[in-house]
């Protein structure tokens, strides 16, 4: 789904207001860490165009092969397919945080030591390699059209875009069904109290049906930014530095076993005895 002009603007405005809050409240707004995330962005540009191309591809390749097809103008077929990117979104993102192959695409949106709506658009440039995408190729199998499937991801990151800010509070009842700025700041937390929870993406449903929902504790302060490790400003560092450091301990595994559990267990085992994580 494109970027519309209008939306952009919108986006670009909400951030102007974000950052006006900001120095209002006195928490300051980080300009190293912004031009960091512009970086990114501009350097994403390349790698969102080869995913377009590439994925757009195996898609409609996997969708020839679907035994069944849910017709895209009946509203039972947008409300199933929304539940169902919602569930495999879930999955996907869970993995993302505990599989340390996918970690290393995913730990670039975590990076960010203050939580802004500028610091949404912190993405990696790898996941096409890191291959997440596989999880939504059921979806597709069992007959929902991609471009179905791609709209509806679209909408889900396009709504997670006003979950990265500290402007909004709790919002009550919505609290229970929706993914909120609340929830989601505990999601970007480093505390190890708030790691590995909150996952949903427009639901938070999912993450009370699996035991994965936090809340914050009101001793406990969020931290943002990647636990165990400094912080970097520069773009090339932040988009490679967990492959980096992936293909390092990779290269001292001395089995095969050993080689699979570094490449696909948690980011946060050690490599060899007594490295810190």
């Amino acid at each position: 789904m494109e970027r519309s002009p209008v939306w952009l603007a919108l986006m670009a405005l909400l951030v102007l207001v974000e950052v006006a809050w900001r120095l209002h409240q006195r928490r300051g707004y980080d300009g190293r860490a912004a031009l960091a995330t512009l970086g990114l962005m501009a350097g994403g540009i390349p790698f969102a165009l080869l995913n377009a191309v590439v994925l757009g591809l195996v898609f409609e390749a996997t969708w020839q092969w679907a035994p069944v097809v849910w017709p895209l103008d009946s509203l039972w077929t947008w409300i199933t397919g929304f539940l169902a990117v919602e569930f495999a979104y879930y999955w996907f993102h869970r993995a993302s945080h505990r599989v340390r192959w996918l970690w290393a695409t995913h730990s670039v949106h975590h990076s960010p030591h203050e939580l802004t709506l500028l610091a949404s658009f912190r993405l990696g440039w790898t996941s096409l390699i890191s291959a997440g995408w596989i999880v939504y190729l059921p979806l597709v199998l069992m007959g929902f059209d991609p471009l179905l499937v791609f709209a509806l991801l679209a909408l889900n990151l396009r709504y997670q875009f006003f979950l990265h800010t500290e402007a909004v509070g709790r919002l009550g009842p919505l609290e229970w069904v929706l993914n909120t700025p609340a929830h989601h700041r505990l999601h970007h937390a480093s505390n190890t109290a708030y790691l590995d929870c909150n996952y949903g993406g427009t639901l938070i449903v999912f993450d009370r049906l699996f035991g994965t929902l936090a809340r914050e504790r009101p001793d406990e302060p969020l931290r943002y930014g990647l636990a165990h490790r400094p912080r970097r400003d520069n773009p090339l560092a932040i988009a490679f530095g967990e492959w980096s450091r992936l293909l390092r301990d990779a290269r001292r595994s001395r089995s095969p076993r050993a080689l699979l559990a570094t490449l696909f267990g948690p980011p946060d085992r050690p490599a060899t005895p007594g490295e810190p994580t």
